[in-house]
């Protein structure tokens, strides 16, 4: 559904898809997201999903943080969105779709047409004698 890509500090580069929401981000072993970065507290921020706003994102009290550059205590989340807590910078982002293979969808189409072509010709032949 949504990723999260590390940009600066020691884990820079992984990117990681949380399943459940609310997401808790910070240094607890506890948050699902965790990481383990100076200025970033044990529960930092909170990702939660909301209709029909969508995701939306809280700093935990007492917590500093920013989107783009402005700083929030609540924000929504648009695909793109450079989080920056102390000197981590996340950016937040749809996951990339997976499509499912319709091989077997066209096979039992392509199946049905032939039988129907082969019913209709042989209606026509039994017809014409």
């Amino acid at each position: 559904m949504v990723q999260l890509k590390i940009l600066t500090g020691r884990q820079a580069g992984l990117a990681c898809a949380p399943d459940q929401f609310p997401c808790v981000i910070g240094r607890s072993a506890s948050a699902e997201v965790r990481v383990d970065e100076d200025g970033v507290w044990d529960r930092h921020l909170e990702i939660s999903l909301d209709f029909p706003e969508g995701f939306i994102l809280k700093t935990l009290p007492n917590c500093l943080a920013s989107i783009n550059g402005q700083r929030f205590e609540r924000a929504i989340l648009r695909n793109g969105d450079i989080i920056e807590v102390g000197l981590l910078r996340i950016q937040f982002s749809l996951k990339e779709t997976q499509q499912e293979s319709l091989r077997t969808r066209e096979v039992l189409t392509w199946l049905s047409f032939g039988i129907l072509s082969l019913a209709q010709i042989g209606l026509i032949y039994w017809l014409s004698r």
